[in-house]
């Protein structure tokens, strides 16, 4: 899939992980936006931002990103959970069937979970993907 244009949101709050994460996406030829890193700026870029997808941390500095998640569904913006939690965390049930990628992620698997959640790959169905799946590091 080619990702030239595409507006992606990324909600991180660890800085080198967002710095990997947007280096990494500008690589395919997204447009970052962000990243953000609190609750407040992640929903109100939920909120205000044009953006084709999403790419959101789970934990904010202990704060869970759920709300900013609620205002993405409501526009119709598709996103990625990404956390080193995500098998340990129950997820709310509305995002029960949300795409995620377990921390830590390679590139190569930011690139196919990006292009399933583009393409409107397997919807319903979890993304669950880490350094096993993939060989270029992240």
């Amino acid at each position: 899939m080619i990702f030239t244009g595409k507006r992606v949101l990324v909600v991180e709050d660890e800085f080198l992980v967002a710095l990997g994460l947007e280096d990494n996406l500008r690589s395919l030829g997204c447009t970052v936006v962000g990243p953000v890193a609190s609750l407040s700026a992640a929903m109100a870029a939920a909120a205000h931002e044009k953006v084709d997808a999403a790419i959101l941390d789970v934990n904010l500095v202990g704060e869970a990103v759920y709300p900013a998640a609620s205002i993405l569904a409501d526009r119709g913006i598709p996103f990625i959970f990404c956390s080193g939690y995500t098998g340990s965390v129950r997820m709310p049930a509305e995002f029960a069937d949300a795409p995620r990628v377990a921390k830590p992620y390679t590139s190569r698997v930011i690139a196919e979970a990006l292009s399933d959640l583009l393409s409107g790959g397997p919807a319903g169905e979890t993304v669950l993907r880490g350094p096993a799946n993939a060989t270029n590091g992240m």
